[in-house]
């Protein structure tokens, strides 16, 4: 199965910048949020599946914990930019620095909370595996966290 550009992108568009999709069952179509609050990006160590959590194998490096944890992107224009069936950052999305400790961080996940096992939305595995330890900052780069329809 597969679907077309315009639809990816007017998916895309729904879920990470809120906006409406028009024309989809009527003229109104698929509505945006009311409030369209945040998600939040988490580091994992290994792979996450269908079953998972956003606490599912969540990196555990000293640093990695309350504000250097899990980071918060808003669910709109400011927070992610869509075209050609992929939603991308528009800021750099830093977590805390490691300060002591290790951990490989093989993926990254979108989710609903902040702090608990939380909705696990979107998952993907980074293109290669980030080697944290002492010193290392986690992050994507404006535009390097790519959700891709396809």
């Amino acid at each position: 199965m597969s679907a077309s550009n315009v639809f990816e992108n007017g998916l895309l568009s729904l879920i990470f910048e809120n906006a409406n999709y028009a024309n989809v069952g009527d003229a109104t179509g698929l509505r945006g949020s009311s409030t369209a609050g945040v998600f939040w990006i988490g580091l994992h160590t290994s792979g996450v599946g269908d079953t998972s959590t956003q606490a599912t194998s969540e990196a555990t490096y000293t640093g990695y914990t309350g504000a250097g944890a899990r980071q918060s992107v808003a669910r709109s224009t400011a927070g992610w930019s869509v075209a050609s069936g992929v939603a991308d950052n528009d800021a750099a999305i830093t977590f805390g620095a490691c300060t002591a400790s290790t951990n490989t961080i093989h993926s990254f996940t979108v989710g609903s909370d902040q702090t608990t096992a939380g909705n696990l939305f979107i998952w993907g595995d980074l293109t290669a595996d980030l080697a944290v330890s002492a010193g290392i900052t986690p992050a994507f780069a404006i535009g390097a966290l790519d959700v891709t329809l396809d």
